[in-house]
C-alpha cells in the first residue's frame, strides 16, 4: 500500500506563509508558517487563519483565511466549499 501524494507539493509547503501572520513581529525568526491539516486545508498556528486548497491550488486571500480563523480544526469541511 502506498501513501496518497501530498495536494500540495512539499517544497511549496516549505515556503509559503500566512500573509497575515507574516508581519507579526512577536512571533520569532520565522512567523507565518502553515502546517497541512486534512489533507486540503493550510493552517497557520500564528494568526489562526485557515486557508483552503481547492483543486490543487492554495487560497492564500486574506478574506479566505479569516473566513476560517474560528472553525475548529476538527470542523473544517473536507473537500472546502466552493468560494462564494
Amino acid at each position: 500500500m502506498t501513501d496518497s501524494p501530498s495536494p500540495i507539493d512539499p517544497q511549496l509547503l516549505e515556503i509559503l506563509r500566512c500573509p497575515v501572520a507574516v508581519h507579526y513581529k512577536d512571533r520569532g525568526d520565522d512567523p507565518g508558517r502553515l502546517e497541512l491539516v486534512k489533507g486540503c486545508w493550510l493552517v497557520c498556528a500564528d494568526s489562526g487563519y485557515k486557508y483552503p486548497i481547492r483543486d490543487g491550488l492554495p487560497v492564500m486571500l486574506i478574506e479566505e483565511g479569516k473566513r476560517w480563523k474560528d472553525v475548529p480544526v476538527d470542523d473544517l469541511p473536507v473537500p472546502p466549499p466552493a468560494a462564494e
